[in-house]
């Protein structure tokens, strides 16, 4: 892959917590932001003018799953495609408990695995609930930074209002 300005891993709950309606917000909702012109601009708006995108959903320990491998974003027909593949994603691995530093840590791997250059790393990660299984996230996102791994969280408020 060409070098790119960031490479983007975003990193999806799909533990038994989440239900229908909140898988379908997270990957509608990164569907829409994908669409929308200003996050476009954003993303290629860098001195490589691209960015790259890969999406992994995750549960439980060893529970995951490249939904979409890394792919170049570099104008808006192509975050369409990307945001397409998003919304379109099925729903794997099988739900398990929710194993948040398991996810991070898996979605570290893919950023580690990309196949070019990027002159930024960051990891979006969405879920719903605490983690209650695997390793603690705390020391998964600890050793991100220190990498200079930028790390993002969304937090889906459902039966965790406090989250």
């Amino acid at each position: 892959m060409e070098p790119v300005d960031v490479a983007l891993c975003l990193a999806m709950d799909v533990s038994a917590s989440v239900d229908f309606d909140e898988f379908a917000l997270m990957a509608g909702g990164t569907a829409a932001a994908l669409r929308d012109p200003a996050v476009v601009a954003a993303a290629t708006s860098g001195p490589r003018r691209a960015a790259a995108v890969a999406l992994l959903l995750w549960s439980g320990v060893g529970a995951h799953d490249v939904a979409l491998g890394w792919t170049r974003l570099e104008d808006a027909a192509s975050a369409a495609r990307i945001a397409d593949a998003v919304e379109d994603a099925p729903r794997l691995p099988a739900p398990g408990a929710t194993a948040l530093g398991e996810g991070m840590a898996a979605g570290l791997a893919l950023l580690g695995a990309f196949p070019g250059e990027a002159r930024r790393y960051v990891l979006d990660v969405s879920g719903d609930g605490r983690n209650n299984a695997g390793r603690a996230p705390g020391p998964v996102r600890d050793l991100a930074v220190a990498a200079g791994i930028t790390v993002n969280g969304l937090a889906v408020l459902n039966e965790e209002p406090d989250l």
